[in-house]
């Protein structure tokens, strides 16, 4: 079957958009690794699907596959490509876009600029919820990462992050602290490792290692998860600007009980077909 698709990116995080609506497929993990393989299919860090909705208050269904082929909880740059594909592609004329996830419902704005505002929804640090093996809450936990012991806060955004605090991010040994933080015993589904530098209280500079995908050039929730932790922690303002390694979002998070609010750019790539 040819498959018709759409190649995007937020800030150099790709992905690859697939409308189930106006076309039926049932996506499978291998279907999920042989698009996103960089060499012989598309190549993407995350498969996104636009499914109808089952909850009538919602828009859309939003599923998202890492590259591995393992469904995901959450993908803060690709809910604002999600909004901008669905506006292109005709499925709606709303500017405000409520879609459903496998952890709720976020809603999404398009601005007149075309950035994007998404309420990522209120951030979790219960360590079960998370789940993260930890007898009670504390802002930050001490993780042995090989031969180093890591001060790491741990929050939920839909899925599961670890924020370490660095002294600088251009110097950091991502192929080796990525990993083991990723892989660590602690987290019973994995978690997305990501390394902050703090530039000043409405400033930070911040790389993820994602979970089933590797170093990626941007990741949404992990810029809401830094931020959230940072901020728990006392050391960021509500209002902070996150340098990823593709470029810029705004976060900003008023604190315990709100939801963290991100806007950034979406951008399509291109479209095509491939045959599965």
């Amino acid at each position: 079957m040819l498959l018709h698709f759409t190649k995007m990116h937020g800030l150099g995080n790709d992905f690859v958009v697939i409308d189930l609506i106006s076309q039926r497929f049932k996506l499978r993990p291998k279907h999920v690794r042989a698009i996103a393989n960089r060499h012989t299919g598309v190549g993407c860090d995350q498969l996104l699907v636009v499914e109808a909705p089952k909850n009538p208050e919602v828009d859309f269904t939003y599923r998202i596959y890492n590259s591995d082929g393992n469904e995901v909880e959450q993908c803060g740059n690709g809910a604002r490509c999600f909004a901008k594909f669905v506006r292109d592609q005709k499925l709606t004329g709303k500017r405000v876009i409520k879609v459903e996830t496998n952890t709720g419902i976020i809603e999404l704005n398009v601005l007149d600029d075309g950035q994007v505002v998404v309420n990522m929804g209120v951030p979790v640090f219960d360590p079960e919820s998370i789940p993260f093996d930890a007898e009670q809450f504390a802002t930050s936990y001490a993780l042995q990462a090989g031969q180093q012991t890591l001060e790491v806060g741990v929050v939920s955004m839909g899925n599961p992050h670890a924020v370490t605090i660095v002294d600088s991010v251009e110097y950091l040994d991502m192929a080796t602290l990525g990993p083991l933080l990723q892989q660590h015993s602690r987290f019973a589904e994995g978690v997305n490792a990501g390394f902050m530098e703090i530039c000043s209280r409405e400033k930070i500079k911040l790389r993820v290692y994602e979970r089933g995908v590797g170093e990626t050039l941007a990741c949404g929730s992990g810029a809401c998860a830094a931020v959230a932790s940072g901020r728990l922690r006392g050391l960021l303002d509500a209002r902070v600007n996150v340098t990823l390694p593709g470029g810029d979002l705004l976060i900003e998070w008023q604190g315990q009980g709100h939801p963290v609010i991100m806007t950034g750019p979406a951008a399509s790539v291109f479209e095509g077909q491939i045959r599965l």
